[in-house]
């Protein structure tokens, strides 16, 4: 089985544990993991652009001249597409962008992701991580101990206030849980940091 050293929150390695081979040993998927990474990008789209067709446009009612002898090009309406202020032709309408892919696939996708941050060596495991107060220094320290610079997804088991309010302030660091783990996630933030007990609680899960 695959192994990943422990950090205590000081960033110093207290120990290590093995990692389930189903799913930080995998093959990343990578067509798998664009299909899924496409599906929640559309899910999250609101649809409701929209924009007046011909019909919905007030006034037009009357054909701006006769049809012939004017020497003019004929119309109809001054509420034609080609006219300022004339209806939008095949214009954008509410829709519903969102689609459902197959259970199996979403699974597949969330085991690459984390395959792939673990194979990459961009993943880290913490034995704990909670603090007596809400301080944003509290967990700035933590980072740099462990020597994360860039943006960063810790995962906890469940939540936690404490340690979600002292990490609000600090851009490019979010806080998840398991139960709210998804692909895109995973792969916009440079390094995934998780607890021990988030490991555990993913292998419980997604095995």
């Amino acid at each position: 089985m695959a192994k990943i050293d422990i950090y205590n929150m000081e960033g110093k390695v207290v120990g290590d544990m093995e990692l389930s081979d189903d799913i930080f040993a995998i093959e990343p998927n990578e067509d798998v993991l664009h299909r899924v990474l496409v599906n929640q990008h559309a899910n999250r789209r609101q649809g409701t652009v929209k924009v007046k067709g011909r019909s919905e446009k007030r006034g037009g009612g009357r054909k701006p001249w006769r049809q012939k002898g004017t020497g003019r090009a004929r119309q109809g309406s001054i509420r034609a597409a080609q006219w300022v202020g004339g209806g939008r032709i095949f214009g954008p309408a509410p829709r519903d962008f969102s689609y459902k892919l197959p259970r199996k696939m979403r699974r597949l996708a969330l085991k690459s992701a984390l395959a792939s941050k673990f194979q990459s060596e961009q993943m880290l495991v913490l034995d704990e991580l909670n603090f007596a107060e809400i301080k944003t220094k509290n967990m700035v320290k933590v980072l740099n101990d462990l020597g994360v610079n860039g943006s960063a997804l810790v995962v906890l088991p469940k939540r936690n206030l404490t340690v979600e309010r002292s990490a609000n302030n600090l851009r490019g660091i979010k806080l998840t849980e398991v139960q709210t783990l998804n692909v895109t996630e995973l792969l916009k933030f440079d390094r995934l940091i998780l607890t021990k007990d988030a490991v555990i609680r993913i292998e419980e899960v997604y095995n």
